[in-house]
């Protein structure tokens, strides 16, 4: 079966940078586009950033762009999200997600891992 495995989550300074990592099975990574996406406490799950198959294409949301980069290893099955510069305001969990069309990144979903930015 599908599974993503999210990891490199923790606790860091405001300021500071964390490096998530997705790894993928069960599916034939380079046909997917990837995303991540975060839930903060008391609050809906959000759009963070999506890659397609072959990296040509990314998308951030407003509050990431410029901070956060995603990228992707088609040969380790992996998908990334670099975050720089983090805020309070980044502390959620975040999730990675798969899906074939960038526009609805809904078929699968990871666990998530726990983002905790201390101001």
């Amino acid at each position: 079966q599908v599974q993503l495995v999210e990891s490199g989550g923790g606790l860091v300074q405001a300021g500071g940078s964390l490096r998530l990592s997705c790894a993928a099975s069960g599916l034939t990574f380079s046909s997917f586009a990837m995303g991540w996406f975060r839930q903060a406490p008391g609050k809906e799950r959000e759009f963070v950033a999506t890659i397609n198959w072959n990296s040509v294409k990314t998308y951030y949301a407003d509050s990431v762009k410029g901070r956060f980069t995603i990228s992707r290893d088609n040969a380790e099955n992996t998908v990334y999200l670099q975050m720089n510069s983090l805020k309070p305001e980044d502390t959620a969990v975040y999730y990675c997600a798969a899906d074939y069309d960038m526009a609805t990144m809904d078929r699968y979903w990871g666990q998530g891992t726990k983002v905790t930015i201390s101001s």
